[in-house]
C-alpha cells in the first residue's frame, strides 16, 4: 500500500541546510497499525506531509497503492488527498458553527457525493465512532475526545484506504487519548490501515508496530506493546 525508498528533504534558508529527512525507507502493508514516533526536530512531521501527499521529497520515491506519487499531476494529487487519505489532526479543523453531522459531511460534499447519501454516511461514521447522540452538536458543545471523535468520523466518510493521525491526542488527558486509541484499534481490527504520528511513547505502545525517527532517519522499526485500555464511551 506504502512504500517509501530513500526518501531525503532538504530545506534551504539561504546559506543553512537543513536535512528533514535523510535516506528514510519502509512498507506499510494493507491494514498495518503503525506508529511513527520521535522527538520534535526528527523529520516526523515532514514525513507525514510527504505521506499525506501535501509536500514532496528532495529525493526518493514515494510509491501509494502501486502509484509512484512523484509521477501525479496536481489535480491527482489533491483527489489522492481526497479520496485515498483521511486525514486527522491534533486540532481538530471543524468548522465552530457547524453540526457534528454537518463537519463530516463537508469533505463529500466538495468530492460531490450526492445529499442523500452524504447524510447516510455521516451517521453511519458518526455512530462508529461512538456519537450517535452527538450529531445537531456543535464543536462547542463537546469535549476534546468528542471533537476529535468527529474529526475521525469526517475522515472515515470519505472512506479512505489510509487513516493518517497527526498527533491525535496531542490536546487531549490521558482518558480520552486512551480513548481515541481504542477507536482506531476497532478501525483497525475491522482492516483500516492506520499511521499514527506521535511523540509519545504511550501512544506508539498501542499500535502494532512502531517506526522511531531520529534526525531524519529511521533508528528502528518494531512491533509495539498493542496495549488496548477498556474504557466506557
Amino acid at each position: 500500500m506504502i512504500e517509501v525508498n530513500n526518501l531525503t528533504k532538504i530545506y534551504n534558508n539561504g546559506e543553512t541546510e537543513t536535512r528533514a529527512l535523510d535516506g528514510v525507507s519502509f512498507k506499510v502493508k494493507k491494514g498495518e497499525f503503525v506508529s511513527i514516533i520521535g522527538p520534535s526536530g526528527s523529520g516526523k512531521s515532514t514525513l507525514m506531509h510527504i505521506l499525506g501527499a501535501l509536500d514532496t521529497p528532495t529525493s526518493g520515491e514515494y510509491i501509494l497503492n502501486d502509484i509512484k506519487v512523484k509521477n501525479m499531476d496536481d489535480d491527482q494529487l489533491a483527489e489522492v488527498r481526497n479520496k485515498e487519505i483521511g486525514f486527522v489532526f491534533q486540532a481538530y479543523n471543524l468548522l465552530a458553527r457547524n453540526s457534528s453531522l454537518k463537519n463530516v459531511s463537508l469533505p463529500m460534499m466538495y468530492a460531490g457525493v450526492p445529499k442523500k447519501e452524504r447524510y447516510e454516511r455521516a451517521v453511519e461514521a458518526l455512530n462508529i465512532v461512538g456519537l450517535s447522540d452527538k450529531h445537531t452538536n456543535t464543536p462547542n458543545q463537546l469535549s476534546g475526545g468528542q471533537k476529535q471523535r468527529v474529526a475521525i468520523a469526517r475522515a472515515l466518510s470519505m472512506k479512505p484506504s489510509i487513516l493518517l493521525a497527526d498527533e491525535p491526542t496531542g490536546n487531549l488527558p490521558t482518558k480520552q487519548s486512551d480513548e481515541i486509541m481504542d477507536i482506531f484499534d476497532d478501525l483497525n481490527m475491522k482492516g483500516h490501515t492506520v499511521i499514527v504520528i506521535t511523540h509519545e511513547n504511550e501512544i506508539a505502545a498501542r499500535t502494532k508496530r512502531v517506526i522511531s525517527l531520529v534526525d531524519g532517519k529511521i533508528l528502528s522499526d518494531k512491533k509495539g506493546k498493542h496495549e488496548r485500555v477498556e474504557h466506557e464511551i
